[in-house]
């Protein structure tokens, strides 16, 4: 069983995707969040044999939903509506400011992340949501 990862962005969405085991998350690009969104999306599914979708929940340091979180509702309600898959949100606290670290090399320069290497943080960001989703229900079983 594959799942598809997704880091929410208004301009810009990451994707990963999880070996044939659904145990590991890789980074797998960048779709830009616009009208062909949802055909990328769904060409992404069909191409990786997608069985499930986890989606970064967006809430403040309260554990509050944010203002970005909204958009995410609407967005995975029409994910649903499309492709008719399982959809699971799982908490995307930080999951940027981790991405940008590790493609940083150091705890300092989190936010010295070039503009061209935003692609590799968005992807990265998607593989941290994708791989707590997968670390936990691989945890129950």
């Amino acid at each position: 069983m594959r799942f598809l990862g997704i880091d929410y962005g208004t301009k810009r969405i990451g994707i990963a995707i999880s070996d044939e085991n659904g145990t590991l998350a890789f980074p797998k690009g960048l779709v830009p969040n616009d009208l062909n969104a949802f055909k990328v999306i769904g060409d992404i599914l069909k191409k990786e044999n997608i069985s499930e979708v986890v989606v970064g929940e967006s809430l403040d340091l309260k554990g509050s939903p944010n203002p970005l979180f909204k958009e995410i509702k609407i967005f995975v309600q029409e994910l649903q509506s499309k492709f008719n898959l399982p959809i699971h949100m799982e908490r995307e606290f930080l999951t940027s400011v981790e991405a940008r670290r590790k493609e940083g090399k150091g705890k300092n320069n989190a936010r010295k992340v070039k503009k061209q290497k935003s692609v590799k943080v968005d992807a990265s960001a998607a593989a941290l949501i994708l791989q707590r989703y997968l670390d936990k229900i691989n945890l129950q079983k």
